[in-house]
């Protein structure tokens, strides 16, 4: 016999556990990075300090020109640095943010075409139009979110490699400069 609120009750209780997932997931994400902005205030500081205890001992111009440089090139590579571990911290959240929406889509279209299954076997006679027809739909609907799903992840690896090229770029330059500089 079908029962549908037996069905819908495990698919609401199915909702209930991805919103936990998701609640947890987003708690780590936001764990990670208060922790990664705690690290960077502290590298801030005490760089801070010992920029200036080395300015404090300047003899000369010349010693404050090479300081100075020193600094900004100490500036830039924590910046990248920075850069870098917040964009690979934002990458593993999406990562898993995705593994998760993917997981509760599985979980909603198996649901549901199983819901589509016995209710089309529960049907009255004469409603084989009615029922073929949602279960194209339904058939048509996972179809174009399959689809969207695959542009997407194109779109997010191809952001990824763009990223990750100039950040390699950005720091090839910073180490030219440096190597320049010591020439």
């Amino acid at each position: 016999m079908y029962n549908a609120s037996e069905q819908f009750a495990a698919l609401n209780q199915a909702n209930v556990s991805n919103a936990i997932k998701l609640a947890s997931l987003s708690i780590e994400n936001a764990e990670k990075l208060v922790n990664l902005n705690i690290n960077a205030a502290k590298l801030a500081i005490a760089q801070a300090v010992e920029g200036a205890q080395a300015a404090a001992s300047v003899k000369d111009v010349q010693e404050l020109l090479v300081l100075r440089a020193k600094l900004a090139e100490v500036g830039v590579q924590s910046a990248t640095g920075y850069s870098r571990s917040l964009y690979e911290l934002s990458s593993e959240a999406q990562a898993g943010f995705s593994a998760l929406a993917e997981e509760s889509w599985a979980s909603y279209t198996k649901g549901v075409a199983s819901w589509v299954e016995t209710a089309s076997q529960s049907a009255p006679a004469g409603s084989d139009v009615a029922v073929n027809a949602l279960k194209s739909t339904f058939a048509a609907s996972t179809a174009a979110f399959d689809q969207f799903q695959k542009a997407t992840k194109q779109v997010v690896d191809f952001a990824d490699a763009s990223v990750r090229a100039a950040t390699a770029t950005a720091v090839k330059a910073a180490s030219n400069g440096k190597a320049k500089r010591a020439s």
